[in-house]
C-alpha cells in the first residue's frame, strides 16, 4: 500500500524533474543510507517506535490483517535499518510505476523473513544470539545487495 502510494506520488517528480537530477538525488540518498548501514556514520531514521496493541490480535481474521498491515507498512514498528526508507525514495524518484509491485514484493519478502527466521529458533533467546553474531557480516551484505538491486532495476527500466 505504501509503495503504491509512493509510486503514484512519484509519478509527478518523475514526469517533471529530468532523470539525471532524479538519479543524482537517489544516488546521494543511496550513499547516505549505505554509509549508515555500513556504520560509517549514525543517524536516526523516521520510525513509529510502537508495537501493534495486543488487543488487535483478538479481532479474528480482521485483527490479523490489521496487524500485518501495520507491521508490514512500518506504521507501527521499530526501524533498525534505513533500507526501507531508501526503497521509498527510489519509488518516488526513479522506479517506474510498472516496476513498483516488484519493489513491494521484495520489501514484503524482507519483512516476512525476519519473523520467520526468529520463529525457527527457541524461545530462550537463541535467535537474538545468532543474529547478534551474524549482523556485522549480514548488514553490509544486505545493504550492498539492496542498493545494487535498486540501481540495476532503475538502469534497466530506463534503458528498456
Amino acid at each position: 500500500m505504501v509503495v503504491f502510494t509512493a509510486a503514484v506520488i512519484g509519478a509527478l517528480p518523475q514526469a517533471l524533474v529530468p532523470s539525471p537530477v532524479r538519479a543524482a538525488l537517489f544516488g546521494a540518498a543511496a550513499v547516505v543510507v549505505l554509509g549508515r548501514e555500513l556504520r560509517l556514520w549514525s543517524f536516526a531514521v523516521p520510525e513509529n517506535a510502537r508495537l501493534v496493541p495486543e488487543d488487535v490480535q483478538h479481532k479474528g481474521h480482521w485483527g490479523a490483517l490489521q496487524f500485518g498491515f501495520e507491521m508490514g507498512t512500518g506504521m507501527r514498528t521499530y526501524s533498525p535499518s534505513a533500507l526501507p526508507h531508501l526503497a521509498l525514495v527510489a519509488t518516488v524518484l526513479v522506479v517506474p510505476l510498472p516496476a513498483a509491485p516488484a519493489l513491494a514484493a521484495g520489501f514484503a519478502v524482507g519483512r516476512w523473513t525476519m519473523p520467520v527466521l526468529s520463529n525457527a529458533w527457541s524461545d530462550d533467546g537463541g535467535w537474538t544470539e545468532v543474529w547478534s553474531r551474524a549482523e556485522p557480516a549480514v548488514r553490509p551484505l544486505l545493504a550492498c545487495g539492496c542498493v545494487a538491486a535498486l540501481a540495476v532495476a532503475t538502469l534497466t527500466a530506463w534503458w528498456s
